[in-house]
């Protein structure tokens, strides 16, 4: 396939990479994410840095795991079903020859390292795993990370039945309750649920509706407000104290933490002064840039 029609494809399934999205385990990606993915709600991300490195360097990855273990690795580049999991599909990295098992290549940053001590690993990457092992019916998956400049590590992960089952389950249920069904998830609160709701839903058309059964969710909401404020003056208050402390100091240690009170210089366009100057006989009509969006205000009828 192409690399559009694999895109197109991957919309009528859940692959590894959603796993732990759908069960809540990705600190990356959040099920309404997926959701709207899938149903092409919002334009695909662009590539970032990470993502074309780490599929630059899948080959390298893949060769070192063949020297750390002696085995070798084979390529399948189709996608790979299973009947009993008709919803979901596996895009895999590498098989391993002679072996029913796969291996899943990553790069991480250096400041990742510590997800990786002990013999542990992220949980997302547990789940894609298992995934895998779902789909095309293999004991046994094997994880290979590159950390830059820092360590380059092989997991054995063995399947889990249980898991297995429990994960399927919870596939099967978003592909069928959310997304066949255009019924989305709950959001997460990340950012990015944020930006996907402004994104479906631009304008307003000035109507009013009845919000029913919120009531709760509406006070606790109130209670979280007025709750945030009152930490954030206690927050204020702890830096005032310091800074009394500090007078004319830098820096400062206490214990295990460094504090930092620096000058700093900000220098910005006054473009008031900028007009009045220069441009204040002229139309500037032609250079204002307008930018529409939604304000979204909560407040207590009394």
């Amino acid at each position: 396939m192409t690399h559009e029609e694999w895109l197109s494809e991957r919309k009528k399934g859940i692959g590894g990479s959603d796993a732990a999205a759908i069960v809540g385990l990705s600190p990356y990606k959040s099920a309404f994410e997926v959701y709207a993915d899938k149903l092409s709600l919002v334009p695909p991300k662009e590539d970032n840095e990470a993502m074309r490195q780490g599929r630059d360097l899948e080959e390298y990855v893949a060769r070192r795991f063949c020297e750390e273990t002696g085995k070798r690795v084979r390529r399948r580049n189709s996608m790979i079903k299973n009947p009993a999991y008709p919803f979901a599909f596996a895009n895999v990295d590498r098989l391993i020859i002679g072996e029913n098992a796969g291996l899943e290549c990553k790069t991480a940053g250096s400041m990742s390292v510590k997800r990786y001590k002990g013999g542990e690993y992220p949980e997302e990457y547990y789940c894609q795993c298992m995934h895998y092992m779902a789909v095309t019916g293999y004991p046994v998956w094997y994880l290979a990370v590159l950390i830059y400049s820092t360590e380059f590590k092989v997991f054995e992960i063995k399947r889990d039945e249980e898991d297995i089952a429990a994960l399927m389950k919870a596939e099967r249920e978003f592909w069928e309750n959310n997304v066949l069904a255009k019924n989305p998830p709950a959001p997460s609160g990340s950012d990015n649920d944020n930006e996907i709701i402004n994104a479906v839903y631009p304008n307003a058309n000035g109507e009013s509706v009845s919000l029913i059964g919120f009531d709760k969710e509406l006070a606790r909401r109130a209670e979280l407000d007025l709750l945030i404020k009152k930490m954030e003056t206690e927050k204020r208050q702890i830096d005032q104290k310091i800074k009394l402390e500090m007078g004319e100091a830098e820096r400062a240690e206490c214990g295990k933490y460094d504090v930092v009170w620096t000058g700093c210089e900000r220098r910005t366009l006054d473009t008031a002064r900028l007009i009045e100057d220069f441009f204040s006989d002229r139309d500037l009509s032609d250079y204002i840039k307008t930018t529409r969006y939604r304000t979204f205000k909560i407040k207590e009828i009394k």
